[in-house]
């Protein structure tokens, strides 16, 4: 399995291509009208950006980040599950599976790339496309918002919040992220509960996946039935 984090979260210093524009020859998805389909077919989404508000798109095979210049990034990641990802999911089933696919590729790259990475929630929605995880991570230094950040005195970098929808569609297992960029933007005068911020991130995520549209999986073969048995002669 790729670097999860690295895909996500870094995204956006790779290729660039503004929204709802002809597409730069590097972006590996396109662009239809006012959506994005990835470079798979495997799902399109609306453009959640505006150009007119610096909005930007950046891909790879797997990942695409969309974000503009005020408060909006969101990620959306769709991986293959090769035949261990299938039989994890088998054995494990799907709740733990998507705890221990978040641990082991989602939340140990954070780890690597921002020290004192931790997870602040997580839960499972089984009645949520067919049963989803969310979880809120806590990133001190980790925004993507880094230039938009006020200056404080002590030089630290405040801790970023980023939330994370986990679930399985037509064999891929699908990662949408957002960060909570009023948090870090607004500094001293950022007021809100953790309460109130997990609402805020669910009902973000929860919006980005009314947005995609999921291709529909592929037709089972028929298999081919058996010649008819020819009776010998009595």
């Amino acid at each position: 399995m790729s670097r999860v984090l690295l895909l996500l979260a870094l995204a956006s210093t790779a290729l660039v291509a503004r929204a709802q524009v002809a597409p730069a020859p590097s972006l590996v998805g396109r662009i239809e009208g006012k959506s994005y389909v990835s470079p798979t077919g495997v799902f399109r989404v609306t453009i959640p950006v505006l150009a007119e508000l610096g909005g930007s798109i950046t891909d790879t095979a797997n990942v695409v980040t969309f974000q503009d210049e005020f408060n909006t990034h969101v990620s959306i990641a769709a991986f293959p599950q090769d035949a261990t990802q299938r039989w994890e999911m088998s054995t494990r089933g799907l709740k733990e599976y998507l705890v221990y696919f978040f641990s082991n590729f989602v939340l140990n790259d954070f780890k690597q790339a921002f020290e004192g990475t931790q997870i602040e929630s997580a839960k499972f929605s089984p009645s949520q496309l067919d049963g989803a995880l969310i979880t809120n991570i806590l990133l001190p230094g980790g925004s993507m918002f880094a230039d938009k950040i006020p200056k404080f005195g002590d030089g630290q970098l405040p801790v970023a919040k980023r939330g994370n929808l986990l679930f399985v569609k037509n064999g891929h297992i699908f990662v949408v992220s957002t960060e909570l960029a009023e948090r870090v933007i607004e500094g001293k005068t950022y007021k809100k509960t953790t309460a109130e911020e997990d609402d805020l991130l669910r009902q973000r995520l929860n919006d980005i996946v009314d947005k995609i549209q999921f291709a529909k999986p592929p037709a089972a073969t028929p298999s081919t039935p058996p010649p008819a048995s020819v009776a010998p002669n009595k």
